[in-house]
Order: C-alpha cells, then structure tokens, then sequence
C-alpha cells in the first residue's frame, strides 16, 4: 500500500515542478536554464517540464479543483520571479495547497482505489 508522502513524492512534486515552470517561462519570462537553476535541477528537466514529459497529470488538469491550485501557483511563481520567496518556501507552499484543495487525495485514490489515511499531523492541524 502506498502511503501519501509517496503519492506527494511520485506525482505531486514533479506536477508542482511542471506547473511553477510553465508561470516562470511564459509569464514572467525567466529563461529555462534560470528556472533550472533555482529549481536545482537540469535544463532538460524543464524542458521536459514545459512539454508535459514529466509532471504531467490530466486527472488534475481536467478537475475543477485545478483553477483553484492553478491560482495559487501563479502566486508562488510571482514571488519566485520577484526573489520575494525562494523555490523551497514555495514548493512546501503549494504541496499544502493541494492538500487543503483535495488534490492530493484525489490523485490517491486514482493511484490505490482508495482515500489516503489520515496523517499524524492532521489531528494536530484540526486541533
């Protein structure tokens, strides 16, 4: 059985990954080998990023839960652009986001049949 901080891992991440690459490319017009370099990763690993190679997830893009992260990705990517926040605060940023928004365990149950377990941090973030 998988457990989120997988799911977070294998599909989330790169998605997050793909989405704050896309804004910085054709937004705000950061060169890939820029974006590369604040993600630190490679430039083809944008590049992958920007033609949908990796990262990509039409369960999330077809969802209407999608314009809501879509949002706050513009956000984040804004901040990155400006060097108001850096791309680590961001991404611990919008992997929140998607938890909150049901993202995350809609990608879940698409990958095991079945909604994710409740984490330990949850009861302390109800509480």
């Amino acid at each position: 059985m998988k457990i989120p901080c997988e799911i977070v891992v294998w599909y989330v991440l790169p998605m997050i990954r793909r989405e704050v690459s896309k804004e910085l490319v054709y937004t705000h017009g950061m060169t890939q080998a820029e974006v590369a370099r604040r993600f630190g990763v490679t430039d083809a690993a944008i590049s992958q990023y920007l033609k949908k190679k990796r990262g990509g997830n039409s369960l999330v893009d077809d969802s209407p839960l999608y314009p809501q992260f879509q949002e706050e990705v513009r956000v984040s990517a804004a901040k990155i652009a400006e060097e108001k926040s850096d791309f680590s605060t961001e991404m611990c940023r919008l992997c929140c986001v998607v938890k909150k928004t049901g993202l995350l365990a809609l990608i879940y149950k698409a990958q095991t049949g079945s909604f994710p377990p409740v984490c330990g941090g949850d009861a302390a973030d109800e509480a």
